[in-house]
């Protein structure tokens, strides 16, 4: 099905597509209409123009693709599915995400991935090809977050990456020799090759045309929680 999203509001775009059920829509015109794809299951959903907030926020299973740039909260708290972002993308992406991937292939702002968690086979996947900003990974618990620093710009991360982070892991690509970390977290060089990572990174090289030899043969640098619990003392009375 494809829609014309020019000069409707968000309530009248996403009553079009709640009202025609249908396996694959077609959005173009899109300018800040927020809640697109919301809840979504087994529907494909290709964005021409820019969504606004809460983009396929509760996904769980469908695919979501936007061929330029799209808002805050992508992802919010989605469940599974593929979310395929073909620019940058604004703040708190993957917010909460409790499966599912998310593919970024510029750069992400402040607070990507936080408060991620996993459980089982659920193992939320968030790919950002470029930078992010601050508090990457804030109180993350679980899944994996992926930053590529391909757009060139430096530091790769902005101040304060997984703070909190108690959960989960965190791979960019970089010696990150002028990166803070907190002390609840070990940063240590790491080679993606032959690892879990390698076939994520592999998946994005193909969806947006990168070299993956290049990209996997460069410096990288993966975060983990300290295993020593520095929380405990926070929580439980010895």
């Amino acid at each position: 099905m494809k829609i014309d999203a020019t000069g409707k509001s968000q309530e009248e775009l996403n009553e079009l597509v709640r009202n025609n059920k249908s396996e694959e829509y077609e959005i173009f015109g899109c300018l800040g209409q927020r809640f697109i794809a919301a809840g979504a299951e087994n529907s494909r959903f290709l964005l021409h123009g820019t969504p606004g907030n809460a983009l396929a926020a509760y996904c769980n299973g469908a695919y979501v693709r936007v061929d330029g740039n799209a808002q805050d909260a992508v992802g919010d708290t989605m469940n599974g599915g593929e979310i395929v972002i073909c620019g940058n993308v604004g703040d708190a992406v993957g917010y909460a995400m409790r499966g599912g991937t998310v593919f970024v292939k510029g750069d992400a702002g402040y607070r990507a991935g936080i408060h991620m968690k996993e459980y089982k086979e659920k193992v939320p996947r968030l790919v950002i090809g470029g930078t992010a900003g601050s508090f990457l990974g804030e109180y993350q618990a679980g899944g994996v977050i992926i930053v590529l620093g391909l757009s060139d710009k430096s530091p790769i991360v902005g101040p304060f990456p997984c703070t909190g982070m108690h959960g989960g892991k965190v791979l960019l690509r970089s010696s990150c020799e002028e990166i803070e970390f907190p002390k609840n977290v070990v940063a240590d060089p790491f080679d993606p090759r032959g690892s879990e990572f390698e076939p994520i990174i592999k998946e994005f090289c193909a969806l947006f045309g990168k070299d993956e030899k290049e990209i996997l043969g460069a410096k990288y640098t993966l975060v983990v929680p300290d295993g020593n619990n520095p929380y405990k003392q926070m929580y439980v009375q010895n």
